[in-house]
C-alpha cells in the first residue's frame, strides 16, 4: 500500500482566499496542481507571487503543462516538451522536478507523442509526467505501445490517473489509493480522485509520498 498524502489542483490562480477556502472546507493540502500556462478560457498560468504564497504556507507545487489541444505525432510531442521546459525555466523551477503533460480523455493521442514527451524532457533533467485516464479512450493503449517502444518509458515516467472518480472529498475521507492504471509497467504515483468541488473551485488528489521531492 502506497503512503500517500492529499493536495488539490486547480485552473484557477490560487489568492489566499481560495487557499484558506481549501484549509477550511476541506483540508491542508501537502500539494497544489497548477498550470504552467495561460489558456484562454481552460486555465490561469502559474505566477512568481502564487509560488511565494504556495511555498510560504508549506505547500509543494505539482506542475502541469496544458497547452495543446491533442497528443498526438513525435514532433508535436517535442515541440509540447520544449515549451512546458521553457515555461518551468521562466518561472525558476529546478531540475528533478516531474511536469504533467495534461491529455484529457477526449484527446487523440498516440504512442509517438506519449514517447517524444518522455524522450525529449528526460536529458532537460525535469521528469516526464503524464496526466491521463488509463480507463476510457486512447491512452492505455498508446502508452503501453511506446512502453514496447522504448522501455524506459515505464522507468523514466510517473503518472496522475484521473480515474476511477468517486468525487470530491475532505482530507479526512479521501478514498483508499486505487487508481486505474495502464495494463503494463507504470508508475501510477498520483490519483485525482475528485473534480469540482462545491465548496471551492478545485479538484481532489492523493499522491505517492514519494512524488514530493519531485513537486516544486
Amino acid at each position: 500500500m502506497a503512503r500517500t498524502v492529499w493536495g488539490v489542483d486547480s485552473a484557477a490562480r490560487v489568492t489566499e482566499q481560495l487557499f484558506y477556502c481549501v484549509r477550511n472546507e476541506l483540508g491542508y493540502p501537502k500539494f497544489w496542481g497548477r498550470y504552467l500556462t495561460d489558456v484562454p478560457n481552460v486555465s490561469d498560468g502559474l505566477t512568481g507571487q502564487e509560488i511565494t504564497l504556495l511555498r510560504n504556507h508549506g505547500v509543494k507545487i505539482l506542475l502541469i503543462y496544458n497547452a495543446f489541444r491533442q497528443a498526438t505525432g513525435y514532433a508535436n510531442g517535442q515541440v509540447a516538451a520544449r515549451n512546458a521546459v521553457f515555461h518551468a525555466r521562466r518561472l525558476g523551477i529546478p531540475k528533478n522536478k516531474v511536469l504533467f503533460a495534461n491529455i484529457e480523455d477526449f484527446f487523440a493521442v498516440d504512442e509517438a507523442w506519449i514517447r517524444a514527451w518522455v524522450e525529449t524532457l528526460h536529458p532537460t533533467g525535469y521528469r516526464p509526467g503524464l496526466y491521463a485516464d488509463p480507463s476510457k479512450g486512447d491512452f492505455a493503449k498508446a502508452y503501453c505501445e511506446a512502453v514496447q517502444n522504448n522501455n524506459q518509458i515505464a522507468v523514466q515516467s510517473i503518472i496522475w490517473s484521473s480515474a476511477p472518480r468517486p468525487g470530491t472529498t475532505k482530507e479526512q475521507r479521501a478514498p483508499k489509493y486505487a487508481p486505474a492504471a495502464p495494463n503494463c509497467k507504470a508508475n501510477v504515483w498520483a490519483w485525482q480522485y475528485g473534480r469540482d468541488a462545491e465548496s471551492c473551485p478545485v479538484d481532489t488528489n492523493l499522491a505517492d509520498r514519494r512524488l514530493l521531492e519531485f513537486f516544486y
